[in-house]
Formats: structure tokens, sequence, C-alpha cells
């Protein structure tokens, strides 16, 4: 027998069998009992700062053929004081995906959020998404589909891209300077080979301190080069600062001032503030792959038409509107309202479009609220 891939099969997860056992169990005493009632689930979950929601339309697609109605905001909105989705149906039409429904939304909605706080920390700096390789990779194409959403301007997974119609970007690795024993050799086959639509950034920390080799590559590639990346490793890294301030200085002193700098390397939103005035891009990899996930939760609201909720949560279907400053919040379903939710399935029926480029506009248009939490009030 063949081995494959600790990687769960999708129509396990499209029957419900990717679920936690208490799930199943429930089904089986609902039936021993005679009873399956009509219920009003919501996810959400109340967070410090702004979210973005991220990961329905892979719920949606879970989902779809079942006798469920599903409402929720649209991918790329932003939340946090309100539910993000709301499930109306017989609870074993649905029950048993919430496992899979929290795994969809959780990460996924970590991603983008992570992606959005850097994004608001770069200024007008590029944002590259580069840490897939910090997670397993079955997951490439929701990590590059989320941080696109949350505005990352490339993503580096090949599979991952192509997976979600995206196409994957990069610079080079270490490897092919150690591989080739030199630095101008890595560069000049860079230039030689690559397509000429790849933008020509050369790594510039391998060997030699970092200015140097930035001064060496603008004098082998010319008018060619485009930037060079800093990638310097922690135990030799110094102050980050001080080494693109240094490499900037030494570029534009020699006419290069048309010469990019990117900085990568175990970097988050406090090193992408700090470096933002001198750096032209950064790529970001495990604080944006592996941001916590979001403590998505799926509660049952209501019962039968009538209110029911655990402790700690308030009871009855609710619509989400949101105020002048895109601040959302909750409100009793069915008041006269302009509800942020749009309905995604009509008794299983699909009967939302999903476009990836509208989400990312509308994430992009909440970006306001992002700046003013990373660069006012994140310390």
């Amino acid at each position: 027998m063949t081995m494959g891939y600790d990687v769960v099969p999708e129509e396990d997860i499209d029957s419900g069998r990717a679920t936690d056992a208490y799930f199943l169990r429930t089904e089986e005493i609902l039936e021993d009992e005679g009873e399956d009632p009509y219920v009003v689930a919501e996810v959400g979950e109340a967070v410090d700062s702004p979210h973005l929601f991220t990961g329905l339309e892979d719920v949606a697609k879970m989902l779809e053929g079942r006798d469920v109605d599903l409402y929720a905001l649209p991918e790329g909105s932003a939340f946090q004081n309100s539910p993000v989705m709301r499930l109306e149906g017989r609870y074993t039409e649905f029950g048993r995906f919430e496992t899979s429904l929290l795994g969809f939304t959780c990460r996924s909605s970590a991603v983008a959020t992570s992606t959005a706080e850097v994004v608001a920390a770069s200024g007008d700096s590029t944002v590259a998404s580069f840490g897939t390789r910090r997670e397993h990779p079955s997951t490439a194409a929701m990590i590059e589909r989320s941080a696109y959403i949350g505005g990352a301007d490339m993503v580096s997974h090949v599979a991952g891209a192509e997976e979600v119609g995206l196409e994957a970007g990069g610079t080079m690795p270490h490897a092919l300077v150690i591989a080739l024993g030199s630095q101008r050799r890595a560069w000049r086959g860079f230039d030689r080979v690559v397509d000429e639509d790849v933008p020509r950034i050369m790594l510039c920390d391998t060997y030699l301190d970092e200015k140097k080799e930035s001064v060496d590559a603008a004098e082998a590639l010319g008018d060619a080069l485009d930037g060079v990346r800093l990638d310097t490793t922690g135990s030799r890294r110094g102050s980050m600062r001080e080494i693109a301030e240094e490499v900037r200085w030494e570029l534009d002193i020699r006419g290069y001032d048309d010469v990019d700098v990117f900085v990568s390397g175990g970097i988050g939103v406090d090193e992408v503030k700090e470096l933002n005035h001198v750096a032209d891009g950064f790529g970001v990899g495990g604080s944006i792959a592996s941001a916590s996930p979001v403590d998505l939760s799926l509660d049952i609201v209501e019962v039968e038409g009538e209110p029911a909720a655990k402790r700690g949560e308030k009871s009855g279907a609710k619509d989400v509107v949101r105020d002048e400053d895109g601040v959302d919040h909750a409100v009793p379903a069915g008041e006269d309202v302009d509800t942020e939710y749009v309905q995604v399935l009509d008794d299983g029926e699909m009967v939302w479009e999903f476009d990836l480029e509208e989400a990312r506009e509308r994430a992009t248009s909440f970006q306001p609220l992002f700046e003013e939490h990373v660069l006012e009030d994140r310390v």
C-alpha cells in the first residue's frame, strides 16, 4: 500500500467526517431522542482590534446542497464587535460541519488580518507574502489567497498562487549564490536566464557586508538592477535599520538612487514600522502565514424560533450594521436596518458570487481602521 501525505481527503470534509467526534455523537443522541430542532447559529468572537473576515467561500462550498440558509459578511469585511456569519436550518444539516467551518475561517481570517496590519505599517512600501514554507503545504492556497485579500502585493508559492488565480513572484535564494560559489555569478545568471518581466532584485547578504554586496550588485548589473534584498540572519543582524540606512546611503552616493531596498527575514509589524522610511519593500513570512488563529466560535442563539444561547452569549438572531467610521455593531435581526450581511446560501443553493478582486478591494477600504490600530494604538 502506497502511503500518502498526512492530509484529510476532500470527500471527508464534504461528508462531515472531518469533524470532532462529539458532533457525531450529538447526532446519534438527537436521533435516539427523536429531535432535530430548527436552530439559528452564529459564528463570531469579540476581538480587541479590527480583523478581516475570509474563508467564507470554502464554507459555502462545503454546505452547498444542504438544507441551510447562510448569511455572512462578504469576504474582506472588517469585524470587531459582531458575528461574521449566521446559519439557519435543522441542526443536523450543519452541526457536524462546525469543525471544518471554523478551520476554514479562523486560520484564513488570521492570515488576512496579519497582512492588513503589515500593510498598514508599511506605508507605501511593497509587501510580499513569503511564509508558506512555515506551514503545511496543503494550506498554501489558503495562505496566499488570504494574504492577497489582506493587501499583499506579491505572493511566493507557485502552486498556492495558481490554485486561486494568482501568479507567484519572488527574488533569489542563498542556495543559488552558494551553489554557484559567487555572488556576481548568481546575479548575472539570474539576469541572463530569468524572464525579463521578473524584477531584478538581487540577494545581497550571503558572504560580505550588506552594503558591499549591494554596491557590487549594482556595478555588476548596472541599469538592469531593480533592487537589492537584505535577508541578514539574526545572529549577524545588529540594527537592521542601520544596515538598511547604510545600504541606501552607499547606493545613493554612487548614483544608484533608483535601486530599491527590500528587507526580509523574521520581520513583522514592529520591524516594518521601524524600517518603512528606508525600505521600499518587505518580504514577510511567519508573522503572516503563521499568525495565531482568530478565536471564532459557533453558537446556537435560537431554537424553534425562541431565543436561546449559552452563558456569555446574547440570544437571538442578529444582523450587522456599520457606523460612519466603518466600525461594525450587532443588532437584533429583523430590525429595519441596512445590514452588512449578504445571503450566501438559500436552502443550500448558492446565491452569492465570490470574487477575489472584490474581496481585496473591500479589505482595502478598511485600511484606515488598521492604520489607526497599528500606527497609533499598537506599542
